[in-house]
């Protein structure tokens, strides 16, 4: 109690700090994975890319982000038995904020695209066996995660594999295949803008005090749904067909179609990460300000404050800006390559996927989720349009990240607990 009550200032300064580093850490590496297929498929350029995420990462972090960072923040690690003594979980936190930021620091200069879940429920597993015990840590809740890392991937890439083949049969197997996706383009928009506008408003938007019903909720979405098919509509009339580049490449016009799409797609995806993510970097920043505030208090239940969503919606920004160019173009042009049509599919099957984890509060890998969808895409076109080089190392950064992200969290740790107690 006395470190809380004798440096409860620092603390909460050196939790700020270390929360923005970590959101720092996901704009740099991890937001490469929700815009990475769109910067392959060259629907979008780099600067586009940018600007998308400013505005829909932000949204979503700050209007959605809150459910899962409750996640992070209570159920990973059961601090009942340093009830007596909360200055350890206060300790703890920042050392798993610290060492999940460090990691990614390290990874994003190296251009390695790794999972910041796993990064900071791995150091946060390193801080519970370091300074509480094994039995600290909520292994269910962990074997839960664990299991999503492997169902999401196949569930992403599931749903991407089944969206090629759709397209295939409504658009690319028909005799006019131009006509048919400027036919079924605004259906598929549709989509993207029901699903996602409906998950959000089921429970994304608890914590802003907005209760509607399930009816309410379905009007609503079903509105957003049409207004999203008509701006895409608007658009794709603008598409003409190229003789001359359908000569050259087969589909071409077809693929100047579904660029409106992935860009509405793109959207979604940010908007998706960034309600999933936030939580990485706000979780354990939002256990540190509450047991400050409370005086030591573990049994208090508070809210996650908004300016800690708009924080970590600014830190996810400056990351992409400074050191995401870095990673977005592996997923995006390595493992398979990508035209509008599949990153279309790749990129609305990881949102979708990615926005229903988050609001059923699991903290699921984004990574994850956009490599399965990528490879979903790649296998409805052959096994041989995967590129397993690539892929291999990937899974490996999968496996390295959890252990390093817990020795790093348990060494600084050690190191604070030295400096404060």
């Amino acid at each position: 109690m006395t470190v809380i009550a004798e440096h409860g200032t620092t603390l909460i300064a050196m939790a700020v700090i270390f929360g923005l580093f970590m959101t720092w850490g996901i704009g740099a590496n991890d937001v490469a994975n929700a815009l990475g297929t769109s910067v392959g498929s060259g629907a979008i350029t780099v600067r586009t890319a940018i600007v998308v995420a400013a505005i829909f990462e932000f949204l979503g972090a700050v209007l959605a982000g809150g459910y899962v960072t409750k996640t992070i923040r209570n159920d990973i690690i059961d601090p009942s038995p340093i009830a007596e003594n909360p200055e350890i979980l206060v300790l703890g936190m920042l050392a798993a904020l610290l060492a999940a930021a460090t990691w990614l620091a390290i990874a994003s200069t190296k251009g390695w695209p790794v999972s910041t879940t796993h990064s900071i429920v791995g150091a946060l597993v390193g801080f519970a066996i370091a300074g509480i015990g094994m039995s600290a840590v909520n292994w269910d809740k962990i074997g839960q995660i664990v299991a999503s890392w492997v169902v999401s991937p196949v569930l992403g890439g599931l749903s991407a594999f089944l969206l090629i083949l759709s397209i295939r049969w409504t658009i690319l197997s028909t005799d006019k295949p131009f006509q048919s996706a400027v036919r079924w383009g605004p259906v598929y928009a549709f989509l993207v803008g029901f699903i996602m506008s409906l998950v959000t408003l089921f429970k994304g938007l608890k914590h802003l005090n907005l209760h509607l019903s399930v009816a309410t909720s379905v009007i609503v979405a079903v509105a957003i749904g049409v207004a999203v098919a008509c701006i895409a509509r608007h658009f794709i009339k603008k598409v003409r067909i190229d003789p001359t580049a359908d000569r050259k490449i087969h589909f071409a016009s077809v693929e100047k179609v579904f660029i409106p799409l992935m860009v509405l797609t793109a959207c979604a995806m940010a908007f998706a990460h960034g309600s999933n993510d936030v939580a990485n970097g706000i979780g354990p920043l939002a256990a540190v300000l509450a047991l400050v505030r409370s005086g030591g208090d573990m049994a208090q239940s508070s809210p996650v404050p908004p300016w800690l969503l708009i924080l970590g919606g600014g830190g996810i920004l400056v990351g992409l800006v400074t050191f995401g160019y870095r990673v977005m173009l592996t997923i995006g042009s390595r493992i398979t390559a990508l035209t509008p049509t599949t990153g279309f599919c790749a990129t609305m099957a990881a949102a979708v996927t990615v926005v229903l984890a988050s609001r059923a509060a699991l903290p699921v890998s984004t990574t994850h989720i956009a490599v399965g969808a990528v490879m979903g895409v790649g296998l409805g076109q052959g096994v041989a349009a995967l590129d397993l080089r690539v892929i291999g190392p990937i899974l490996v950064s999968w496996v390295v990240t959890l252990p390093v992200g817990g020795a790093l969290a348990a060494l600084f740790y050690f190191f604070l607990r030295g400096i404060f107690t």
